[in-house]
């Protein structure tokens, strides 16, 4: 047995100090410090002790968005690096993209990932699978031999279904197998401008007109906004038509939300994500729009309401999109970042700190949350015959953001030389101790 004593627990139901009795990969009592005294006086039993004196223990994160490249991109991040990213952060369980090489199309592929993560025995991987066969755009039959309990989530994340029609079809499938669609919401021929206007301003750089290059990306992301916003309305209309439980990844700006938002109250079955990136940071201008990303750093209005988003609930669900490349991709202009082990300190520093919501909510967005969209039972809180996914974190300590100390194989960050507030002491999986600061 463990006993994690002089703690804080918290989850989104409660904010209480106390002891954590773990037996085995479960959590067998959650004690008051009177009952802790008592426990220890009449225990004779061997238990391992953990002081977390001054220390705040959480259910361990849920990633719904993270890209660990395996299999064909490990250059960039493969199973073992970003499962070592991911419990550095205080994650217990993440969900796969599927845009690797081979592109994920089937509960085999799906199936490869799961046990390479399994032995590893430190987080549980949800490896997601394509809306289309092999990201191609046009079959979508695939989808009718997956398990829903092994593959909760399909998406086609990098890119868009550009037919609605075939993105009807998948969403109707998806509907009978009880499987969340989740959508990378960006109109695939406005994308292909911005694609080039960011090679402009590429070239501009390497010319040194920044000016120019600023330029170029503003007009980028000024088709990005457009759209995504095109692309989030759509895919609401079509997952009403099918019927399905459609997720929004990574809604950057104020009309995306609102269409979140209306649809919510219309009582269709939506979901939305935010990353710590778009509610932490803005692009804009230089030098934060350099920091190049799908979908790209907004403007402060737009944060702004994606704040509010979070705060009044139409935000679901805190996803990193972590989205590792090599320094040379980066240089190339390659879209993503590294997000897992910033995540929890940009939330707490942007969001708590600054009193959006309290600490309760924060473990609401990054764990529970996730937890009840993606069907996983007795994880995400704090309570007997829960399993014993922990993370310990010390809210006092203030820390420098340096991409080089990252676990992730990918070290460049927009977070670069940020201080931020809260960092991950130790994750625990399962009644064990896999990350240790």
């Amino acid at each position: 047995m463990t006993l994690i004593y002089n703690a804080k627990i918290v989850d989104k139901n409660k904010s209480v100090k106390g002891s954590i009795l773990i037996d085995g990969k479960k959590i067998k009592s959650v004690l008051t410090k009177k009952e802790t005294d008592e426990f220890l006086f009449e225990s004779d039993l061997n238990i391992d002790l953990i002081d977390a004196k001054g220390m705040v223990v959480l259910p361990s994160f849920i990633d719904m968005h993270s890209h660990f490249r395996d299999p064909g991109f490990t250059q960039k991040e493969d199973l073992e690096s970003g499962i070592n990213s991911a419990i550095a952060g205080g994650y217990g369980a993440v969900v796969l993209m599927p845009n690797t090489n081979p592109v994920v199309s089937s509960l085999e592929l799906a199936e490869k990932n799961h046990q390479k993560a399994k032995s590893m025995g430190k987080c549980r991987v949800f490896q997601s699978v394509s809306i289309t066969s092999d990201f191609k755009g046009e079959s979508v039959e695939h989808i009718s031999n997956l398990d829903s309990k092994k593959v909760p989530l399909i998406t086609e994340d990098g890119k868009e279904v550009e037919s609605a029609a075939v993105m009807l079809k998948g969403m109707k499938l998806a509907a009978e197998k009880k499987i969340i669609v989740s959508c990378h919401c960006e109109d695939p021929k406005l994308a292909a401008q911005a694609r080039e206007l960011r090679a402009e301003s590429l070239k501009s750089l390497s010319q040194g007109n920044k000016k120019d290059a600023e330029k170029f990306l503003q007009e980028a992301n000024s088709l990005l906004e457009l759209a995504e916003d095109t692309m989030t309305v759509r895919n609401i209309q079509i997952a009403k038509k099918a019927g399905c439980h459609v997720h929004i990844c990574h809604v950057s700006t104020s009309g995306s939300i609102e269409a979140v938002r209306q649809a919510k109250k219309l009582g269709l079955n939506v979901t939305a994500e935010i990353t710590p990136h778009h509610f932490s940071l803005t692009g804009q201008k230089a030098p934060g729009i350099f920091n190049i990303v799908n979908p790209p750093l907004r403007t402060e209005d737009d944060r702004q309401s994606l704040l509010k988003a979070i705060k009044d609930g139409t935000c679901d669900v805190i996803a990193t999109d972590h989205a590792p490349h090599t320094v040379q991709d980066k240089l190339n202009g390659a879209p993503g970042f590294p997000g897992l082990e910033t995540s929890f300190a940009a939330g707490y520093t942007n969001l708590v700190e600054t009193k959006v919501i309290n600490l309760k909510k924060l473990s609401a967005l990054m764990s529970a949350n996730p937890a009840d969209i993606l069907g996983l039972k007795n994880v995400a809180l704090i309570e007997p015959g829960y399993f014993a996914n922990l993370t310990i974190v010390d809210l006092n300590k203030t820390w420098k953001v340096k991409g080089e100390d990252f676990a992730s194989r990918g070290k460049i960050t927009a977070f670069e030389g940020k201080t931020l507030k809260g960092q991950v002491v130790k994750t625990i999986y399962e009644g064990q101790i896999v990350y240790s600061l």
